[in-house]
Formats: structure tokens, C-alpha cells, sequence
């Protein structure tokens, strides 16, 4: 079976514990919109995602759909109830064609068990989640969309940016303008505008829902002189 190890990946430095994963993980390939699993379910599995990219998010009463997280190749997600054994705070949703490598939950824990390095993995992950979450709740109650928007399109090419060394860096997922309203607490009109003038910047260029940090270093700077 062809299953990556992405460097950079949550199994990253674990290439031991990878291969104990894989012989516990079972395949399963996700359609894009397809959901992987919905708020309240039973936790029964945690998932690694091979290929493709997965959202996390919630229904309002409202009705709007708040999206948290955006998972790429090489990370775990579902993680956090079933090492709880809550029940499912959020449900993910595929936004591409999406190969999975799911482990049950009692497997998972018997790996952790078994190989201390995983769970200190786990929690170290879990432990930048919650920070990530928290930088998000203080940006809504202290920046502007524009800030907001900067922010997470340097965090969604976090990687990128390091290997493009200073040159332009594609952010690696395909979102539409109300996937990001709904990630930066605005609106599709207010992110259509927003894109638009940091395209006149020169920071950025937009292309079929593909967007390319023009310019990563000049973004930091705008930044930092707005937080200033």
C-alpha cells in the first residue's frame, strides 16, 4: 500500500511508530464534500490524512458554518475526543478528493501505550491546537478583517513559506472566499475586497480559488506594523 510519511507531518522524526500505525490503519478514500464525520458522533477513530484536505468546523444555531481548522497531507486529526472519550465537538468535511488512513480508538490508545515518543507527540500537537484557537479568539476581539486575513494565509503556508526561502509561496489548499469568511469571522463581500486590495499591494495573486504569497516577507512586515 502506498502511505506517504510527509516531513513536516505529525509522524514526522517517528518513523518507528509509523510503522506500527500503518499496520494498524485501514484506507478509506473520501469524494470531496464528503464528511468524514459529524458533530456529537460516537468517537470511535482518529484519522491521518494521506492525500488531499479536510475541514473542521461547526453548525451554528444560526445556521453559519465557523471552520476552526484546515487539514493537510501528513497531519492527524480527531484526535482529541478520542484520546477524551468525548464525543465529536466539531465534524470534518473533505474539501478535495481525500485518501484517509483510519485507526479505532482502542488501537490508537494501545499505541500510545507502547510507544511513548507517539504520545508525547499527541500532546504536543493538541498543545499547539489550543494555542492556535486562542490566537484566533484574540484576533477577532482585537484585529481587523485585514490583520485576520494575513494571519491565516501565513499559518496555512507556514511550510511553504520555509521552503520557498524568501520567494513567492502557494497557499496548498483551494478555499473559496466564504470558506475564508468563515475561518476569519467576516463576511464573502468583505474577503472578495480584502483580496482584492492586497492584490493592488503586490502581496498577493488570486487564481481559481489558488492564492500565492507574492511576497511573505512584505506580509510580516505589514503586519508587524499594524500590530505596532
Amino acid at each position: 500500500m502506498d502511505w506517504h510519511l510527509i516531513k513536516g507531518g505529525f509522524f514526522d522524526g517517528l518513523d518507528q511508530e509509523f510503522e506500527a500505525f500503518r499496520r494498524l490503519a485501514t484506507l478509506r478514500r473520501v469524494k470531496k464534500n464528503e464528511i468524514v464525520f459529524f458533530e456529537n458522533d460516537v468517537c470511535a477513530r482518529s484519522f491521518y490524512l494521506d492525500e488531499g484536505s479536510v475541514k473542521i468546523f461547526r453548525v451554528s444555531l444560526h445556521g453559519k458554518e465557523p471552520t476552526f481548522f484546515i487539514r493537510s497531507p501528513g497531519e492527524m486529526f480527531g484526535l482529541a475526543e478520542v484520546v477524551g472519550g468525548e464525543r465529536r465537538k466539531c465534524s470534518a468535511q473533505a474539501l478535495a478528493d481525500c485518501k484517509l488512513l483510519e485507526i479505532g480508538r482502542d488501537e490508537f490508545l494501545a499505541l500510545m501505550l507502547d510507544h511513548p515518543m507517539l504520545s508525547r507527540r499527541v500532546i504536543e500537537v493538541l498543545g499547539r491546537r489550543i494555542r492556535y484557537l486562542s490566537g484566533q479568539l484574540e484576533n477577532l476581539m482585537t484585529c481587523g478583517v485585514p490583520t485576520r486575513l494575513l494571519k491565516l494565509l501565513l499559518c496555512l503556508s507556514h511550510d511553504e513559506i520555509a521552503q520557498a526561502r524568501g520567494g513567492p509561496a502557494e497557499v496548498p489548499v483551494r478555499l473559496t472566499q466564504g470558506q475564508i469568511a468563515s475561518m476569519t469571522g467576516s463576511c464573502q463581500q468583505t474577503v472578495s475586497e480584502t483580496l482584492s486590495s492586497f492584490e493592488a499591494r503586490g502581496l498577493i495573486a488570486v487564481s481559481r480559488q489558488r492564492i500565492t504569497l507574492l511576497d511573505p516577507g512584505a506580509i510580516m512586515e505589514a503586519l508587524s506594523s499594524d500590530e505596532s
